[in-house]
């Protein structure tokens, strides 16, 4: 019987391990939202060397040369994320013995392209139309809709961590005031909660 129970037990194993994407690291999170905070903070620094008080100026220009280091910012936190991401997600790999790039792994990254690519494009809109307000919000909105895509191919606790990010823009979108501090609680808090409480359950 014990055998029985043990075969049951691997197949149901190898089953997860083929259907789910399980090598994520709550690590990786920790990681992503720090690194969002100290951008967050490197952002305003630069708003506010620049005389511009985003709580309560609704309406303020940005210089051509201000626009081009806020963009440095968000490509280098974006990178940075990703590096750290990749890091502890390959190396939790590797510890388990799970292969990194399966269809699983295919299957989720498509899910979640659609949304990270027009929101993307959109974000670009808005800067173009110097929607500045609005791009921290469109953010976490298209970033909450890649979440909630991909969740169906890994831990249920991704899909909370999107509905919580879509919430938090559509509040932005509302507040255009608090943008930037919603954006650090979205990309930096949260994921620093969510990672911390993957860790202790998945570790």
């Amino acid at each position: 019987m014990n055998k029985v129970e043990n075969d049951i037990s691997h197949i149901k194993k190898m089953m997860e391990r083929s259907s789910t994407f399980i090598s994520l690291s709550g690590l990786s999170g920790v990681a992503a939202g720090i690194i969002a905070l100290v951008g967050l903070a490197v952002a305003m620094r630069l708003l506010q060397a620049n005389g511009i008080d985003y709580f309560t100026d609704q309406s303020f220009v940005l210089e051509h040369s201000l626009v081009v280091q806020l963009m440095m910012v968000a490509v280098l936190t974006l990178v940075f994320a990703i590096i750290s991401g990749m890091y502890f997600t390959i190396k939790k790999s590797r510890k388990q013995d799970l292969k990194i790039w399966n269809m699983t792994t295919k299957a989720m990254l498509q899910a979640a392209l659609i949304p990270f690519l027009t929101g993307g494009i959109f974000c670009v809109i808005l800067l173009n139309h110097e929607l500045y307000q609005f791009i921290a919000p469109a953010m976490l909105i298209f970033y909450g809709l890649a979440l909630t895509s991909c969740s169906k191919y890994t831990h249920t606790e991704l899909l909370t961590l999107g509905m919580m990010e879509i919430f938090l823009g559509l509040l932005g979108g509302f507040w255009t005031g608090y943008g930037l501090i919603l954006w650090g609680i979205g990309f930096g808090i949260l994921h620093i909660i969510y990672g911390i409480y993957m860790y202790k359950k998945y570790k």
